[in-house]
């Protein structure tokens, strides 16, 4: 290698509410350059001042049942996941239950084991007070996604409509029971 390169410098923060613009330009980022293309601009534009405003990212940083973490390279925000308290619409999520929300990295810092370890992170964090059954939705058509879930004991147990503007999207449902 030579001397003058260094390698790039990846870590893992949990964000604060001083966080709040970096989290959200990030939320927003990540969402059009891996999903963008499937919306109309209207419903596009809407989804994204609704989820990834100011207001709605401060609130989730200031809501002490969530958290959410950056990764960052050479300390620049190339990723971020969320998990908070299980929200997703199927009958057997009972009260303690958590779910990984948003796990979404940068195409650029993809790859190199990163979003692996943003994922791991998040569920470390959820089950802090000890084992408990964790949920996840995810894109019907993100088959690379569905198949990282699944290494790491997620299986599908439902499905759901996610609405971006007036597009609704087919998800599906994972859940990873409590490992004890």
């Amino acid at each position: 290698m030579n001397a003058d390169v260094q390698p790039d410098r990846f870590s893992i923060r949990q964000a604060t509410p001083a966080d709040t613009a970096v989290l959200a330009d990030i939320s927003a980022r990540s969402f059009v350059e891996t999903f963008g293309d499937s919306y109309p601009p209207d419903d596009l534009e809407r989804f994204l001042a609704q989820t990834y405003s100011h207001a709605a990212i401060g609130a989730l940083l200031a809501d002490p049942h969530c958290a959410a973490w950056l990764l960052e390279r050479d300390g620049v925000a190339v990723g971020h996941a969320l998990a908070g308290p299980a929200g997703l619409p199927h009958a057997q999520i009972a009260p303690g239950d958590g779910e990984l929300k948003r796990l979404y990295v940068l195409r650029e810092a993809q790859n190199g084991g990163w979003g692996g370890r943003l994922f791991q992170t998040a569920l470390d964090w959820l089950e802090r007070d000890g084992p408990r059954r964790l949920w996840i939705g995810v894109w019907s058509e993100n088959y690379g996604a569905q198949r990282f879930y699944g290494r790491h004991g997620f299986e599908k147990v439902g499905h759901y409509e996610f609405v971006v503007g007036d597009t609704r999207d087919h998800e599906f449902i994972l859940c990873r029971n409590a490992r004890g």
